[in-house]
C-alpha cells in the first residue's frame, strides 16, 4: 500500500496541495507520496517560525528548560531509531545495519546540545570606564532555515535542529525531495517531544517554489545548508535578499593517502569503510587514494580482495553491505565518469559496471589513474569509487592530497609521528583523520575549507554560531551626565 507523508508546520500536521512520488531505490518502484510545499506554505512555515521565535512559552522558556525538550528528543530518537531506520532503508536505499546504527547515536547530538543548552554564557567586560559594567549577552540569532541532502539525514539535521534550538532559534528544516520520509516521520518525534507549536517546522518540495522561497525569505535569519556547491552559490545569492548569514557543508573529494610504513591491513579496512560504506554516498567519502609507490601493487591486491567480497544486496538484509544508490540519475552520472576516466587511460581494478538487476546498484570499484587526467579523480562522484594515484616523496603525496578545491576531510596513515604531524599541519581539510577514518562525535567540531564550505557544525562552537550578540553598557554613576555642550 502507498503510504502518504505530511509536512508538520506550526505545530500541525498537514497535507500539501501537491505531492510527488518517492522511489524505493532497491525495486525502482514507487513506494509512497510526498508533499510537495510550495512558496505559500514555505511562508506559513517560516511565519510560524518566527512567532514562535517572539510570542508564546518557547522565548520566555529557560535555557534549561530548552535543554529538557532536547533531552526528551533524545530519548525519543533512542527508542524509535529502529522504526526511523526502516524508514530510511526504504526511502533511500541505505543498508539497514548502517541506517540502525547511525540513528541510535544521532540520539546522542540531542543529549549533548541538550546539556549545552543552559551553559552557553555571555561575558563581563573589564571595561576602560570607572562608571560603567559593560557585559555581553548571547541572544539567538532568530529565525533558521536548516536544509539538508537525503544522505544521512537524521544526523545533518541534528548537527543543525540541535544547536540552533538550544541556542533559543526556531528552525524550517527542508528534507531532500530525494528520500525525504524519515525526516518528515521524526516530526512526530518533535511533536511528542512538546516543543511548542512553530519551533520546528519540516517541510520538503523542489527548487524555486520552495528552496529559494525559504533561503530568501526576509523573516530567514540564517541558512544552514548541506549539500552541494551549485544549490550552495544559489543560496548565497538568495541571502542577499535577506542578508541572512550562511553556514555551508559542501562536500570533497577526500585524500586518501598511505605511507609505506602504514599497517596495511588496517588501512585497507579503513579505506574500504571509507569509500565503500553507504556506498560511498557521504561528504566525507575517502574517495582519492594517495599511495606510496612501493606498496601500492600490495595494497591493492589487499583492497581488490575486499571490495570484491562484499556483500551487495537488498538494503533491508542486515548481512547486506553495499546497497543500492539513491537515485537513477546518480548511477548514471557514476557510469559516465568511470567510462570516461577508462577511456583517458585509467585502468579497471575491479567493479565498473552496474549489475543486472532491479534497483539503482553499483558495484564497489577501483580505478588506477596514475599519471593520467582522469575525471575520477576531481569529480565528488557520491558513489562506491575509488581513484588511485601513487606518490615517492612526502612532498608529493601532500601536493597530491591538496590538488583539490575542496577541503572538507582527510586520512593519513602512517606509524611515523613526526609524519604524521607535518601532514596534519599542511593539508587543506577541516577534518584530518591519522590511522583512522570516519570517526565523528557531537563533541568534535565539523566543517571544510575552501570550495567544501565555511562554519562549523558540532562542538560549542556551533551553538555559538546560532547566537548573535548584545552589548550592555550600564552606568552606575548617580552624578548627573554633563552638559556635553557646557564649556567647563
Amino acid at each position: 500500500m502507498m503510504r502518504h507523508f505530511q509536512h508538520y508546520i506550526d505545530g500541525r500536521f498537514d497535507d500539501a496541495d501537491a505531492t510527488f512520488p518517492s522511489i524505493d531505490p532497491a525495486t525502482g518502484e514507487h513506494w509512497a507520496m510526498m508533499p510537495e510545499a510550495r512558496s505559500a506554505d514555505v511562508d506559513r512555515a517560516v511565519e510560524a517560525a518566527h512567532r514562535a521565535l517572539h510570542t508564546g512559552a518557547w522565548p520566555s522558556m529557560t535555557p534549561t528548560a530548552r535543554g529538557k525538550l532536547l533531552m526528551r528528543l533524545a530519548d525519543l530518537t533512542a527508542t524509535n531509531a529502529q522504526a526511523l531506520a526502516e524508514v530510511e532503508t526504504q526511502d533511500t536505499g541505505k543498508i539497514i545495519r548502517e541506517t540502525s546504527a547511525q540513528i541510535a547515536y544521532v540520539a546522542d547530538y540531542y543529549a549533548y546540545y541538550g546539556g549545552l543548552a543552559d551553559k552557553i554564557e555571555g561575558a563581563h567586560l573589564p571595561i576602560d570606564k570607572h562608571d560603567m559594567e559593560v557585559w555581553i549577552r548571547r541572544e539567538p540569532v532568530g529565525v533558521v532555515a536548516a536544509i539538508v541532502p537525503w544522505n544521512s539525514q537524521l544526523f545533518l539535521a541534528a548537527v543543525k535542529l540541535g544547536p540552533a534550538l538550544a541556542a533559543g532559534c526556531t528552525v524550517v528544516l527542508k528534507a531532500s525531495e530525494d528520500g525525504p520520509a524519515p525526516l518528515l516521520e521524526f516530526a512526530h518525534l518533535v511533536h511528542d517531544a512538546g516543543f511548542p507549536p512553530g519551533v520546528v517546522n519540516i517541510i520538503t518540495g523542489f527548487g524555486d517554489d520552495c528552496g529559494a522561497a525559504l533561503t530568501r525569505h526576509p523573516k530567514v535569519a540564517h541558512v544552514a545548508f548541506t549539500g552541494g556547491r551549485a544549490t550552495a552559490r544559489h543560496i548565497v545569492r538568495n541571502s542577499a535578499e535577506n542578508l541572512a548569514s550562511t553556514s555551508l557543508e559542501l562536500g570533497g573529494k577526500s585524500p586518501f593517502v598511505v605511507f609505506a610504513d602504514a599497517d596495511l591491513d588496517s588501512a585497507a579496512n579503513a579505506q574500504v569503510a571509507g569509500i565503500f560504506a553507504a556506498a560511498g554516498q557521504s561528504c566525507v567519502a575517502g574517495s582519492r587514494l594517495i599511495i606510496e609507490a612501493s606498496v601500492k601493487q600490495r595494497f591493492l591486491a589487499i583492497l581488490k580482495a575486499k571490495a570484491e567480497a562484499v556483500r551487495m544486496g537488498p538494503p533491508h538484509d542486515p548481512e547486506t553491505e553495499v546497497g543500492p544508490l539513491c537515485t537513477d540519475r546518480q548511477r548514471r552520472l557514476i557510469e559516465s565518469v568511470v567510462d570516461a576516466s577508462i577511456a583517458a587511460g585509467a585502468g579497471l581494478v575491479t567493479g565498473g559496471r552496474a549489475p543486472d538487476r532491479p534497483g539503482f546498484y553499483f558495484p564497489p570499484t577501483i580505478l588506477d589513474c596514475d599519471n593520467i587526467a582522469a575525471s575520477a579523480t576531481t569529480t565528488e562522484l557520491f558513489g562506491p569509487v575509488l581513484s588511485v594515484v601513487s606518490f615517492h616523496t612526502e612532498e608529493q603525496a601532500v601536493e597530491l592530497a591538496n590538488s583539490t578545491p575542496f577541503g572538507l576531510a582527510a586520512g593519513v596513515f602512517t606509524q611515523n609521528l613526526s609524519r604524521a604531524h607535518r601532514m596534519i599541519k599542511r593539508i587543506t581539510a577541516g577534518v584530518v583523520w591519522v590511522n583512522t577514518y570516519r570517526a565523528v562525535s557531537p563533541i568534535a567540531p565539523f566543517g571544510g575549507y575552501g570550495m567544501s564550505g565555511h562554519g562549523r557544525e558540532g562542538g560549542l562552537a556551533a551553538a555559538l554560531d546560532y547566537t548573535r550578540t548584545k552589548t550592555v553598557w550600564l552606568r552606575t554613576s548617580d552624578d548627573p551626565i554633563p552638559d556635553p555642550f557646557v564649556m567647563r
